[in-house]
This record gives C-alpha cells, sequence and structure tokens, in this order.
C-alpha cells in the first residue's frame, strides 16, 4: 500500500473571499469554490475537491483513483468556514468518487455523494462523477438576447410539461436520451406552438419513482439520459427553435437516503434538527434549514447554477406552500411557531425573496414560477413591495374548480356555475400559470380525457370545450404531456405516451385543436397581452348558468382586434343564441372548437357574424349565434 498523500503537498486552491461569501452565506458561483474541479494547479493536472462538513473531525476523498482508501487522499480544513479542500493529481473526467468522514466523536459515517457534485453514477449506484462545467460549446446568443421578451407577463407563454423518460420510448423500453431529445421533443413542442417546454426535476435522484422530486444530486443533471454536456445540447437545441427551457426545482425538501445531504458530517447540517421542523411527514424526507446562512447560500447557488451553467430560461420552484408554513400537514402540537406566534416560516421566505432577487438580478430576463397552493399574498409582488418576487404563480384554485365543473355530468352544472366564473375574481391579483401538471393525471385521477364525462364522442367534445376556455381565460398555460391529444390513460412514468390512439381521428382531432390554440394565442395580442391586467377582459356573459353558456371579450393595445369567446358547454345546440358583443359590425370566426378539421360537425356561421344593433347585456349591438354542443368559439374583430 502506498504512503498516504501529504494534503499540503499542493498550495490551497482556495482563497479568503471564497472563505468571506461562503460563511456569509452570499456565495453566488458557490460551484466554482467546492465541488470537483479539473484544474492545472502549480503545473499540474488533476482535480480540486472541496466539500462542507464542520462537523467532521476527518474528511478524504475516496474513488477509483485510490481504490476507495481513505488513507490515500485525506482533506485539510480550510479557515474557519468549516470547508476541507484538497488536490489530487492525475483524475481525470469521468472519475467516480464519495467522501469518507468521520463525525465529531470520530466515529466513520455513511460515504457521500458530493452536495456539489456535478455529475453521477448510474442509479441504483450512488457515487458523484467528475465532469467538466465548460464542455458544451453554447449558440444561443440569439435566443438569449430576446429572452425577457419571451418571458415576459405581457407575452404569450404556452409551456408544455415533459417528464423525460416516459414522453416517448425506443422500443416502448428504453427512454430517450438527451441528444434524440433535443431532436425529436423540441421538433414536435415546436410543431405544436407551445413557447416553452418545463421538464419535471432533472437533478439526480436516486428513485425513478419520485419522478425527480427527491433529489440528492442538486448540481448534478441525471445521468438517465446523458451526460451534463449532452443535457447543456438539449436546451441548447430548444433555444435554436425558439423555445424556453424551464426546470422544475427542490428546494423545500430532500431524501433521507445516506449518501445523501441527511446528517452529513454526523450533525444535522442541510437540515434542521428538530423534527418539528426538519421532517416533513407527508414525504418522509428532511426540510432545509433556510435559517442556516450555509444553507440558504447552497441553494441560492444551485438556483443560480442551473441558470448560468445550463442557460435554462427558468425554475418552478416546488412545493412553496410547504416552505411558507410551519404548520403545513401538521397537527397541532407537531409544529414549531415562530418568534412572532404565528405559523408563517420567515427564514423560508428570506430564503425565497433572496433567491428571487439573485436570479433576477443575475439574470435579468429569465421567469421563476411558484407553485403554491395558498393565497399567500404578493407571490408575485416585488420584494421591495413586500412580496416573494416571483415573476408567476400557478393558479391551482382555478386548476381544481375548472376541473370539478368539466368533470361533472351536465345535468348538474348549472348548479355549480361559480366553479367556471369564481376565478375571474381574483384573476389579475397575481401573474397567474394555468396549469394542468402532471398533479392532475396520476395517482387514481385519470386523465384528462377520463375525466370529462359521457361517451367517447362527448369526452373528446369537453376536452376540446376545455381547452378552448383554457386558452381564452386569462392565465399563461400549461398542459403536461399526453394531454394535447386527449391521453386516455392515465400517466405511467415506467411507460410511454399512448402516441398509438392518435390513429383516432377525434384524438387527432385534439392535438390540431391545441397546435391552432398555441397559434392564435401567439399571433393575436388581445389573448396575451393583457393576461394579468383586468383592462384585458370583460364578461358579456357572465349569468348563464341555466343554458351553460358564458362569453367574454379579450383586449390588447389599442387598435389590436377584440378577441370574443363564447362556450356552451351542455351537450345540446344552442340555435339563435344572442350574445352581445363590445363592437358593432362583422366578427370573423377565427376558431370552433366543432370544426371538422378537430373531429366536430362543423356547426357554425360560415366563417363571421354581422352584429345587429339589438342591444345583450351592457352592449348596444349582438348577434344571433348557433351554439354547438360542447363547444368553445373564438370570434375576431374583423378590421379588413
Amino acid at each position: 500500500m502506498s504512503p498516504p498523500a501529504d494534503p499540503h503537498r499542493f498550495s490551497p486552491v482556495l482563497g479568503a473571499l471564497d472563505e468571506h461569501l461562503f460563511a456569509e452565506g452570499t456565495h453566488h458561483r458557490l460551484w466554482d469554490a467546492l465541488g470537483a474541479h479539473l484544474i492545472t494547479h502549480e503545473g499540474v493536472d488533476g482535480v480540486h475537491f472541496a466539500v462542507w462538513a464542520p462537523n467532521a473531525s476527518r474528511v478524504a476523498v475516496v474513488g477509483d483513483f485510490n481504490h476507495w482508501n481513505p488513507d490515500e487522499h485525506p482533506m485539510r480544513p480550510v479557515g474557519s468556514t468549516g470547508v476541507w479542500e484538497t488536490f489530487v493529481p492525475g483524475v481525470v473526467e469521468g472519475t467516480v468518487y464519495k467522501y469518507d468522514l468521520h463525525d465529531r466523536d470520530g466515529h466513520r459515517l455513511p460515504q457521500k455523494a458530493d452536495p456539489v457534485g456535478f455529475g453521477a453514477e448510474h442509479p441504483p449506484a450512488t457515487g458523484s462523477v467528475v465532469r467538466r462545467l465548460d464542455a458544451h460549446h453554447w449558440q444561443d446568443d440569439q435566443w438569449l438576447a430576446r429572452r425577457a421578451e419571451a418571458n415576459a407577463v405581457t407575452s404569450p407563454i404556452s409551456v408544455y410539461e415533459v417528464h423525460l423518460g416516459s414522453w416517448r420510448r425506443v422500443d416502448g423500453v428504453r427512454p430517450l436520451s438527451y441528444l434524440e431529445l433535443a431532436s425529436q421533443l423540441v421538433d414536435y413542442v415546436a410543431d405544436m406552438g407551445f413557447t416553452h417546454i418545463e421538464v419535471l426535476p432533472v437533478s439526480e435522484h436516486p428513485f425513478d419513482g419520485s419522478w425527480g422530486y427527491q433529489p440528492v444530486g442538486m448540481y448534478a443533471p441525471t445521468i438517465r439520459y446523458g451526460t451534463p454536456a449532452e443535457f447543456a445540447a438539449f436546451v441548447d437545441a430548444a433555444h435554436a427553435r425558439g423555445l424556453g427551457v424551464i426546470a422544475d426545482w427542490v428546494p423545500g425538501h430532500f431524501p433521507t437516503d445516506e449518501h445523501g445531504l441527511g446528517r452529513f458530517d454526523g450533525t444535522a447540517l442541510y437540515e434542521h434538527l428538530d423534527p418539528r421542523q426538519g421532517f416533513h411527514p407527508d414525504w418522509k424526507t428532511y426540510i432545509y434549514n433556510y435559517g442556516r446562512p450555509e444553507v440558504r447560500g447552497y441553494l441560492v447557488a444551485n438556483a443560480l447554477y442551473w441558470i448560468d451553467q445550463y442557460h435554462l430560461d427558468g425554475l418552478r420552484v416546488d412545493a412553496v406552500a410547504s416552505m411558507l408554513y410551519r404548520d403545513y400537514s401538521r397537527a397541532e402540537g407537531e409544529w414549531v411557531p415562530n418568534r412572532d406566534g404565528g405559523r408563517e416560516n420567515h427564514e423560508a421566505i428570506d430564503f425565497l425573496r433572496a433567491t428571487n432577487v439573485a436570479v433576477y438580478g443575475t439574470h435579468p430576463g429569465t421567469a421563476m414560477t411558484a407553485e403554491e397552493s395558498t393565497s399567500f399574498p404578493g407571490v408575485t409582488r416585488r420584494v421591495d413591495h413586500d412580496g416573494l418576487g416571483f415573476g408567476y404563480k400557478w393558479n391551482l384554485g382555478w386548476m381544481n374548480d375548472s376541473l370539478t365543473y368539466f368533470s361533472r355530468d351536465p345535468v348538474h352544472r348549472k348548479y355549480h356555475h361559480d366553479d367556471l366564473t369564481f376565478g375571474l375574481s381574483y384573476a389579475f391579483s397575481e401573474n397567474f400559470v394555468l396549469p394542468i401538471s402532471h398533479d392532475e393525471v396520476v395517482h387514481g385521477k385519470g386523465s384528462l380525457y377520463q375525466r370529462m364525462h359521457g361517451s367517447h364522442a362527448d369526452k373528446l367534445g369537453g376536452l376540446k370545450a376545455f381547452f378552448g376556455y383554457m386558452w381564452g381565460h386569462p392565465g399563461k398555460k400549461l398542459l403536461f404531456m399526453g394531454q394535447e391529444f386527449g391521453q386516455p390513460a392515465e400517466w405511467d412514468h415506467d411507460g410511454e405516451l399512448d402516441w398509438g390512439v392518435l390513429h383516432d381521428p377525434g384524438h387527432a382531432g385534439v392535438q390540431a385543436l391545441v397546435r391552432d390554440l398555441n397559434r392564435i394565442y401567439r399571433e393575436q395580442p388581445a389573448l396575451h397581452r393583457w393576461d394579468s391586467d383586468a383592462r384585458g377582459f370583460s364578461w358579456l356573459l357572465v349569468d348563464g348558468a341555466d343554458d351553460q353558456v358564458v362569453a367574454w371579450t379579450r383586449r390588447g393595445e389599442p387598435g389590436d382586434p377584440h378577441v370574443v369567446v363564447v362556450l356552451n358547454l351542455a351537450p345540446v345546440e344552442r340555435t339563435g343564441y344572442r350574445v352581445g358583443f363590445p363592437v358593432a359590425g362583422r366578427w370573423r370566426e377565427a376558431l370552433n372548437t366543432d370544426s371538422s378539421a378537430y373531429g366536430g360537425g362543423d356547426r357554425g356561421h360560415g366563417g363571421a357574424v354581422e352584429t345587429e344593433s339589438v342591444p345583450a347585456a351592457d352592449e348596444a349591438q349582438s348577434a344571433l349565434l348557433t351554439l354547438p354542443p360542447l363547444s368553445a368559439i373564438y370570434f375576431m374583430e374583423d378590421h379588413s
């Protein structure tokens, strides 16, 4: 056995500024200091390893390069920060490694993956892997120059949410690689007219069934679909097609796997020691200690890392409500009040604000989105105006009410009309995204198609009417993969989408409708300009509960054509139905979900209607309409 390497053979790599920023929790490029870096140090090629373990009595790096012998490469502490570092000559990219630690009493701990590791082994193996951060040559300057416009609250944003492993499979078995997704998925999303791809978490995670929502490698793109450089190539390919890329991000909790962050140096380092604050009862996971500067800095830097290193256009922050409230999913006596005796988690709130300030300050033009299920005030208000500072918030109230309404037998819908209309009472209180996400098509909930009532034809009609309602409603759009063609089955993360149903003209019609809805949504400013502003919306018919008919106007800037949206959510045709219009003249039928192009019966208006000087509701003019069963019609003001 060779003698142990002298940890002082090479001079330290980390400097005083790194120490200061790390201890303060403000090292916004933490990944430049910690982790495993391929460098040339004092004329020698190798890897600099650095890890935070302040309560460890001994730390060593082990791996293929030293036969996993912790005596070979002990590490040395860096000042009083609790960081340990060493430089190991000759280590190359692709090398597997872990940290071998002893607690403060000298007891050896389970070997740990690198908390700032840039790569990981294929699960179920749990080692970290040395990876270069500059392996991909980016070619997206043009996209980055227009990213701010693409993410703006006044722009059309239509998001296709994807679980990369189950979108499509090779021979129904192997998931597509990042490089295959860079062509097949990107081409499909662009053809369908979406503006953004949102991927379920790509941080490395040990359990497939968590879908990435229990991450261990917060700085490592999952190796399931390829290398970090290949993930970067996927993002670059999306940008080349004019698509933004958003990733789900999970700073709310982490799993208890022994190679992960839990009890990292023998103490509750990343998590709270008190289980009433540090353990999540629903998910059986640890909760980060947001009040500790080093932990807060670790997470803030992680958000910045994904945007900086992988050019992501934003992050969707998972389970924000679980972070905001100390009593989230806890009974009386199972939680600790804050310093004011209340339930708000001040430390988590400060962390979320710090993250948003850092992201928007460092990468203007990106978009941070909150999955927040309560009425917490000011989620999308600026931090300097006492808000959380997010760009967007998922409108989960709209989602629940809408799905409840559309799942009902039409006979009973008139008694639940508020489910359809109540969302407009708060639609402009935040910058909302209307989400039909993965959470709505799993765990026995059924697919969106299955939620619709009635026969196969009724389900398809209801689904098309729902999409017409969703795309005409104020708010950005998000749709989980497969729902765009009415996938019949509930989502299975171990399989692939039911692509075969597109042989059915009805399902192909749903897909064609979503493509056209995305097109008209992008092309018509009235449908997106004031998604988050009340000046862009007014009711034309809100009290048609008995007939299950509603209508409204969408407006853009002065001079932009108005769009009138009319829904008939009954399974019967209504003829001679009078609806007020905001402007007199000719209105073109811009989209009708009953079109034969979408598998419908072509019932409508022959392309246009002319208003009459007959008042209806609060409008001086109106038109008699033919409303197909289970339909949505968009009329556009004709300026020709």
